[in-house]
């Protein structure tokens, strides 16, 4: 399904804030009528004007992903009010920043619950509404850590590891029905959004994406673009790509590279407020924008397009590249 948004309709999980947040505002740019679907309702208030700004209309829905039938409601309210959704869009998320041996069973449900359980209450959402119409679009807001895990987020990355398995086996099954509902995963690098403010942690310092991060709207302009090509997987910069790449190839030698490294990556210098609220459980009041605190710090271009469109390329480097640093590892 290819072609402009201006009558389409888009359900955003997610909605928000942070990556949800900027994808609302580009889908908005190209006048699609969007459902907005998060917990936090300033943010989603937020989101809903930016989308009347833009001159196309919006439904904010209060909704918890990680509640089914919550979901169910949200996309029948979304329904009725702007229309058969086109593109239902699964981005919600959370994390804990936290070693394995100290995390809490509850904490490790809840993640996997939003973050994995979210996105499969929202495909099953979509499903029942796009495969009697025969048509519509699903996309996975997925991670370089569905391949590549790293320290410190077992929680998260086992969650979106579980998306992609998932994803995986509802396109055989389109296949094998000759659906004409399509179904692309796009996998992001590190992002500048306000999770880091808002994460639940145990690190001594405050958490960080891990470098090189890209602006939000880098990953918004991936995932509307491929609401027109949908392709199996887009893999949105160069540090995906390696990261992919990388975990196919040499995965002990990144096993001992992150466990060097991976640790003081996601930490800045700064100490972390103990008293600070998190997410969690519950969002924290405000609006919070697209945004995080790593403005200075954050590309706001990538290698999204080539990654897409040229993927052949961008694995023969990063084979090289890999190839060199596992020699240089070796020569050590």
């Amino acid at each position: 399904m290819s072609g402009h948004s201006k009558n389409r309709v888009v359900a955003v999980t997610g909605a928000s804030a942070g990556v949800g947040r900027a994808v609302v505002r580009e889908f908005a740019r190209e006048g699609a009528r969007i459902g907005l679907i998060a917990r936090g309702r300033d943010g989603l208030e937020g989101a809903r004007r930016e989308v009347e700004n833009a001159g196309s209309e919006a439904i904010p829905v209060s909704a918890d992903v990680a509640n089914a039938a919550e979901v169910e409601a949200a996309a029948e309210k979304i329904e009725s009010a702007l229309g058969p959704i086109d593109v239902w869009i699964n981005n919600a998320m959370t994390s804990v920043f936290s070693p394995v041996r100290e995390l809490e069973p509850a904490e490790v449900e809840r993640v996997t619950q939003v973050t994995y359980l979210g996105a499969v209450y929202g495909t099953l959402s979509a499903l029942r509404r796009m495969m009697p119409r025969d048509r519509g679009i699903i996309i996975q807001v997925g991670s370089a850590l569905a391949y590549r895990s790293i320290p410190l987020q077992a929680a998260y990355c086992g969650a979106k590891h579980a998306i992609t398995g998932f994803t995986d086996s509802l396109r055989c099954e389109l296949n094998h029905q000759e659906s004409r509902v399509r179904v692309t995963v796009v996998h992001l690098p590190a992002m500048n959004t306000p999770q880091f403010d808002w994460v639940r942690s145990r690190l001594p310092r405050r958490a960080q994406p891990v470098p090189p991060i890209f602006q939000p709207e880098v990953a918004a302009r991936a995932i509307v673009r491929a609401s027109h090509r949908v392709r199996r997987e887009v893999w949105v910069g160069g540090p995906t790509v390696e990261a992919i790449v990388g975990q196919r190839i040499a995965p002990g030698w990144l096993d001992r590279y992150l466990g060097a490294t991976g640790i003081d990556a996601q930490q800045t210098d700064e100490p972390r407020d103990p008293a600070a609220p998190d997410n969690l459980w519950s969002p924290v009041p405000g609006d919070h924008g697209a945004h995080g605190r790593f403005d200075d710090r954050s590309r706001a271009e990538s290698l999204e397009v080539r990654a897409a469109d040229h993927r052949g390329w961008l694995v023969a480097g990063s084979l090289a590249l890999l190839g060199a640093g596992w020699a240089a590892w070796k020569a050590v």
